[in-house]
């Protein structure tokens, strides 16, 4: 298992250090007036391609493995390619619109709902149980809601990754200490073909943050993101579906930084009469870049907003950490992990409200 995420970890790095070098001026990239834009000068957007390829490879030569004598007992058998199919969809149309930047937000979503269906019709995925008695019946009366809620999970995660998205470091290690606690949890239930693939992803993420944190020299983008999205997405309903013993909690408060933000994000926009998909620089992460993170004085304005964009992912890595290890700690016990979602979504409030209203004890500031 371990060498397969190294083979993913290089092919990512390879070919991130192969877009830097070559595909760096077939790129787009963002006006100097766009909301989302924290860096000075062109940086290519097509990190989640070098992502794309070290998946792509770790988890074929681990079919390749099992097919010639399965020496790890990794079981990758044909069912990966019903994986590759849902994911291509959705990362094939981000990297569309790195490319491009005219992708319409509509075909976008588009794509990642097609990845959804070919999940549902491909791997049989489903939601049999949420841990609550009175919804848990409803889902075995009315089996397409089940299949509703995997359609939405695989449809919209990958759009609350692209939400968090905004600084060196941030999505990438989010998506890497994720994909790393769901394959611990697999390992805990023996999934071990489940845990390879999500510790391929792991290692093609850290390949395509050689590049990215610090030195802000290679982006993400859309397909970045989306493949992060979908492939959580997957596995977090997979392992619930497959292990009875799994709480489906424990998926929900691993990922519920990014679906906070992701449903937090709507409802300002959609309270100030804003359609949810307009860009703005209101988000979470925004604010800890402008109101937390002390400024760098340099005489270099990109070093020194590299600087400050560097300083912003360690705080969101840490609040992320305080969902992510209770929830590797309870994963069997969904009353706790409910109590902790709760927990949560308090916390986000007040301190969003917080930072908003220039609240911020000075000992967090840096």
């Amino acid at each position: 298992m371990i060498w397969l995420s190294v083979v993913a970890f290089f092919v990512a790095a390879v070919c991130a250090g192969a877009i830097i070098r070559w595909l760096s001026g077939h790129a787009v990239f963002y006006d100097e007036d766009k909301p989302q834009r924290f860096h000075v000068g062109e940086v290519p957007r097509l990190g989640g391609a070098a992502v794309l390829m070290g998946v792509l490879a770790s988890w074929l030569l681990g079919m390749w493995a099992t097919r010639t004598g399965d020496p790890g007992s990794l079981r990758l058998g044909p069912w990966v390619w019903g994986w590759l199919a849902a994911l291509l969809p959705a990362a094939l149309g981000g990297i569309a619109e790195d490319v491009t930047q005219r992708l319409p937000v509509r075909w976008r979503l588009v794509l990642t709902l097609s990845s959804g269906a070919l999940a549902i019709w491909l791997l049989g995925l489903d939601l049999p149980r949420v841990g609550v008695s009175a919804v848990d019946g409803l889902l075995r009366t009315l089996p397409w809601l089940g299949a509703a809620v995997v359609l939405l999970a695989v449809a919209g995660l990958p759009h609350a990754f692209n939400i968090i998205d905004g600084y060196n470091g941030l999505s990438g290690m989010v998506a890497l200490i994720v994909a790393l606690a769901l394959a611990h949890v697999c390992l805990q239930v023996g999934d071990r073909a489940l845990a390879a693939l999500l510790v391929c992803l792991a290692g093609a993420t850290a390949g395509f943050l050689v590049w990215n944190y610090p030195r802000g020299a290679l982006f993400a983008g859309d397909s970045g993101a989306y493949i992060w999205g979908v492939v959580v997405a997957l596995a977090s309903l997979s392992l619930v579906q497959r292990h009875a013993e799994v709480s489906p909690w424990f998926p929900v408060l691993l990922l519920i930084y990014p679906v906070a933000e992701t449903l937090f994000s709507i409802y300002r926009k959609l309270a100030r009469g804003d359609s949810p998909g307009m860009a703005d620089a209101l988000h979470f992460h925004q604010l800890i870049y402008r109101r937390i993170v002390r400024g760098v004085f340099h005489e270099d304005e990109a070093r020194r907003m590299l600087k400050r964009n560097n300083r912003t992912a360690p705080f969101l890595w840490a609040f992320t950490l305080l969902t992510v290890v209770p929830a590797v700690l309870f994963w069997r016990n969904t009353p706790v992990l409910m109590a902790l979602c709760g927990v949560f979504t308090l916390i986000y409030v007040v301190s969003y409200l917080g930072i908003v209203r220039f609240k911020v004890p000075p000992w967090m500031r840096f």
